[in-house]
């Protein structure tokens, strides 16, 4: 694409086009884009519109933000996910070159709003080539630094400090290897300096201008800003490990990082607007600093620490009152539990420093404040997740209980007995009036729930602070037994909690006396306190006594299972709870225990269906819709193994829903829709009803199986069909289309195993009549692979299928059918690749089908197979029953291929209820050694002497001893 007046105007109309709030023009626009994205040195020309003066700032802007996204998508474009998929062309050289030579100097003269975008469009960049393959960029940025610092620019400056910033984040949590060291090393040569003297520079100004008091709110910003930009680049370049560059200078930073802590900006900090905001993001930029050399280098870092533990304390004592400064306290807390737990631990030893930290740090920060009462309310989601699934380690609630954990490593008596009097304090101002003074009892709750120590291994929590029964009883009781389930939901939801976290300790008699309120409170109209009572129900359901008896049973929630089952229904109806997955796992667990009567089955099974039509229409939540259709699995497999007259039915409620899920191409859905069919298939006893005829015929569309995602639950639905209705296969050339679809899978490491397990049932549950006719493209199929690309997997995957082969049709059939394509294959193939993979099959049906089919092979080949081949096969017959799968598989697994790790096990999601079991195709042969010993001393008796030389010139020594043991435990002999 040339830079000319017509690409300047094309682009420019694109742009505008993008922009506009008509969809008709907005599509064009986009494909006209995606299309021009193909030409070379379209990336370029965007650029050049973005830097054009000429052209409107919300042009350049929409450009600048395709540019970035072009950049993303093509300067090392990932293979793509889809096997059918092409490849997205890259960006050429040549226009990487001019790109990389152009961005840096265009970017500085743009607007800020523009810049930015660049700035991350530079930073996919610097991802894949900086520094070793863009070595002229960091001298170019330094360069560009100087001058804007001379001209005192410090928005430009800040512009490019951000950008630096972005480009040294990879070295903060990546692995230490060598690569990433030589580029921290080319980094620090060229940037450690400059970072020193800009940082200095910056004091100098700022030191100025707060003492001539000439200094407006504004300017001081640009300049505290630039100051927690260089804090952030500081931090990346110390992550890995305390360069020399900055020990030999520890002082120059250390002296002014602390003197950030304690001098305050009141022009900047009482401006209004985000002033204090500024300053406090310097802080807290600062706390982290000083928290990574208190972790890395605590031996250096020693002469400063009391000084600034009495900095960040002080520090600590005033922010904690604000709710507006959430960030610093929680850095400047994770500083101080840093130290809580190192060598130095004894700054927090003396009783009043305890006693503070409990009243000045901790119930501050753990009493709720108006944003979070907003965040219960506004969105439970986010609530949820911080407050029990633990993401809310950077919240100042719970990294203040953090800061006692860390203390409580060296002085735990102490600090039980301070947290006791604190919770003993916080429940008796409740208990004055527990309206206006509920907050002290949430907060009580809150300490006991946090400071719970989880055993190792297990779901079970302990605590010394409380004895959690009588707590419980005194604390928890009367607010579950709450008749309106709508009063003070924030102590409900935190009854609910601690029920739910205590579960393991309280006594059965105890918890189900209380579980009909917990069903109540699945009523309440606060989406937080049903969602807590679900899971409380939930949870309760998995606990085990004695490690694996469930200690709640279907009898103990029958007397209520209706009311829970139409409380969870009715739960999802409720306002932003239509989609919750905390309601829809409840709903899973409760049908995995009770039991499934007619009347509840009808019930669930139209509500289950209800709640499906809804998110077919816009799947949203990806957790909830899979907890969903885990219910309706468990639940047809529940209830039809109890009673099989409910199959049609569910039929009847189901096969809508799934048509629609089909008909309207709600991709996200159809591995489930696949999986559930599946499952009614193989309830179904034969004849298979006409109505799944149907879906048989979409089965068999090549179409169906494009979708990688598909796959695995398309065969578990074929090999259904295979298994119930073989004589349908024989129909309208549908066989030839099943053999289609196994070559396609057969030919992609990433799908070989799935075009195994349709062969296998093909030859399972299908006359050799039938199938003879295709024998022959089949073993042309497997040769090919086996020639081009052929992995471990793939290998033991055709010893399990020739095993199938020669148990179900026949070793005769087995040898013709294959020398049928290739003069003398079967004794090659048995030699190079079935006799040195037998011993890697894992799994106990294939242990036994390979080791019995291999055992047939020895004793009916005498005339096909030499005596050495025969007794190899016997020595690895014997290892894979005689030793343990650690000791006998391969040590180097195969390198997955890139369909592996991006193909369908990225999006198709197992259905644990759906799951079908295991066929045993040998269901006549109990034990394989068995069989191995009587057949080898069966045959032996018509050649004596034959066998006692095979097998002392072919197994191994251990091998020998083993096969001597087996004929021992069977008292047969081998002669």
């Amino acid at each position: 694409m040339e830079w000319n007046p017509e690409t300047l105007q094309f682009l420019s109309q694109c742009f505008l086009n993008t922009l506009s709030p008509l969809p008709e023009p907005r599509r064009r626009a986009e494909a006209a884009l995606a299309e021009a994205s193909e030409r070379s040195n379209y990336g370029l020309a965007v650029l050049q519109l973005v830097a054009e003066p000429s052209v409107d700032e919300q042009i350049r802007h929409a450009a600048a933000v395709n540019f970035k996204n072009h950049l993303k998508a093509r300067w090392a474009p990932s293979p793509p996910k889809e096997p059918n998929v092409p490849s997205l062309t890259p960006i050429s050289n040549s226009e990487k070159e001019l790109i990389k030579s152009l961005i840096v100097s265009l970017m500085l003269k743009l607007s800020p709003k523009i810049q930015s975008q660049l700035s991350e469009a530079l930073a996919v960049i610097g991802k894949h080539d900086f520094p070793l393959q863009w070595p002229t960029l960091l001298p170019e940025l330094v360069a560009n630094l100087v001058s804007l610092t001379q001209a005192n620019d410090y928005v430009s400056v800040n512009g490019v400090l951000a950008t630096i910033n972005s480009l040294f984040k990879k070295f903060r949590y990546q692995f230490k290897t060598n690569e990433l060291l030589v580029d921290l090393k080319e980094c620090l040569d060229k940037f450690a300096k400059p970072l020193l003297e800009l940082f200095k520079r910056t004091v100098n100004v700022i030191d100025q201008a707060v003492a001539s008091g000439a200094a407006d709110a504004a300017t001081l910003k640009l300049y505290v800003e630039s100051q927690r930009l260089c804090c952030r680049i500081f931090y990346s370049l110390n992550f890995q490990e305390l360069p020399e560059f900055f020990e030999d200078h520890m002082d120059e930073w250390m002296i002014e990082f602390k003197k950030y802590l304690t001098v305050k900006y009141p022009v900047l900090e009482d401006s209004g607007n985000d002033g204090l905001a500024v300053v406090d993001g310097l802080r807290a930029a600062v706390c982290e600093n000083i928290g990574l050399y208190m972790e890395k280098e605590e031996e250096l870092f020693q002469k400063y620490l009391s000084g600034f533990v009495e900095a960040v304390w002080s520090l600590l004592v005033v922010s904690s009152a604000s709710s507006s400064r959430e960030r610093l306290t929680v850095t400047a807390i994770k500083f101080l539990t840093t130290v809580s737990t190192s060598v130095h631990h004894a700054l927090f030893e003396r009783d009043d420093i305890l006693e503070q930290i409990c009243q000045s740090i901790v119930i501050p920060n753990v009493m709720l404040r108006d944003e979070d009462e907003e965040l219960f309310e506004m969105n439970y989601i986010e609530f949820i997740r911080r407050d029990m699934e633990g993401s809310d380690l950077d919240t100042r609630r719970r990294i203040a209980c953090e800061l006692l954990k860390g203390i409580a490593m060296h002085y735990k008596v102490k600090v039980t007995e301070k947290v006791s009097l604190q919770i003993k304090n916080c429940l008796a101002l409740f208990a004055q009036n527990p309206e206006a003074n509920w907050k002290y009892k949430d907060c009580a709750i809150y300490l006991v729930v946090s400071l719970a120590t989880k055993k190792a291994g297990g779901s079970s929590v302990s605590t010394d602070l409380i004895d959690v029964e009588n707590f419980f009883g005194s604390v928890i009781v009367p607010e579950l037994q709450s008749r309106d389930v709508n009063a003070f939901p924030m102590l409900k939801a935190g009854a609910l909690k601690f029920f739910t976290m205590f579960r393991n300790q309280l006594p059965k008699a105890v918890a189900m006396a209380l579980l009909p309120d917990v069903v109540r409170f699945l009523a309440a109209e606060s989406n937080v306190v049903h969602s807590y009572a679900a899971s409380c129900i939930e949870k309760l359901l998995l606990v085990k006594d004695e490690g694996t008896r469930a200690r709640y049973t279907a009898t103990d929630i029958s007397p209520f299972l209706l009311v829970l089952m139409s409380n969870l229904f009715s739960a999802l109806e409720k306002p932003e709870s239509e989609e919750n997955q905390y309601i829809m796992k409840c709903i899973m667990r409760v049908l995995g225990v009770a039991e499934i009567s007619r009347d509840v089955a009808s019930a669930c099974i139209t509500g289950l269906t209800n709640v499906l039509n809804r998110v077919c229409q816009n799947p949203k939540n990806p957790i909830f819709n899979h907890y969903l259709f885990e219910s309706v699995a468990v639940l047809i497999r529940r209830a039809c193994e109890r009673d099989p007259t409910l199959i049609s039915a569910f039929e009847g409620s189901l096969f809508p829903s799934l048509q629609m899920i089909l008909a309207n191409d709600v991709s996200e859905f159809f591995p489930y829709a696949f999986q559930l069919l599946s499952q009614l298939v193989e309830l179904n006893r034969p004849p298979v009803p006409q109505h799944y005829v149907q879906i048989f015929e979409i089965l068999l569309l090549p179409e169906s199986w494009k979708k990688s995602a598909n796959v695995p639950a398309l065969v578990r639905l074929l090999q259904a069909f295979l298994r119930k209705a073989p004589h349908e296969l024989n129909q309208q050339g549908r066989l030839s289309n099943v053999l289609g679809i196994f070559n396609t899978l057969i030919s992609s490491p990433s799908t070989d195993e799935q075009g195994f397990y349709v062969l296998n049932t093909v030859i399972e549950n299908l006359g050799y009549d039938v199938i003879s006719p295709f024998v022959g493209h089949i073993w042309v199929s497997l040769f090919n692979r086996l020639q081009h690309g052929r992995t471990v997997k793939f290998m033991k995957n055709l010893v399990i299928f020739m095993s199938l082969f020669l148990v179900k049709h026949g070793l005769q059939n087995l040898v013709v059918s294959m020398n049928a394509v290739q003069k003398d294959v079967f004794h090659t193939i048995v030699e190079q690749f079935w006799v040195p993979n037998l011993k890697l099959i894992t799994g106990s049906v294939e242990l036994k089908l390979t080791s019995v089919a291999s055992t047939k092979l020895i004793c009916e080949s005498s005339t096909l197979l030499d005596s050495k081949v025969r007794g190899k096969m016997l020595d690895s017959i014997v290892t894979l029953i005689s030793r343990p799968e650690e000791e006998r598989l391969s040590e180097e697994p195969d390198v997955p291929d890139f369909g592996e790790t991006v193909g369908y096990n990225a999006t198709f999601v197992h259905l644990y209820n759906a799951g079908k079991k295991e066929e045993d195709p040998l269901k006549e042969v109990n034990d394989p050694k068995q069989y191995l010993v009587a057949s080898l001393a069966n045959h032996a008796a018509s050649s004596p002497g034959t066998y006692p030389q095979l097998i002392r010139e072919n197994l191994e020594a251990a091998n020998q001893a083993a096969l001597l043991q087996l004929c021992s435990s069977y008292n047969l002999s081998i002669v």
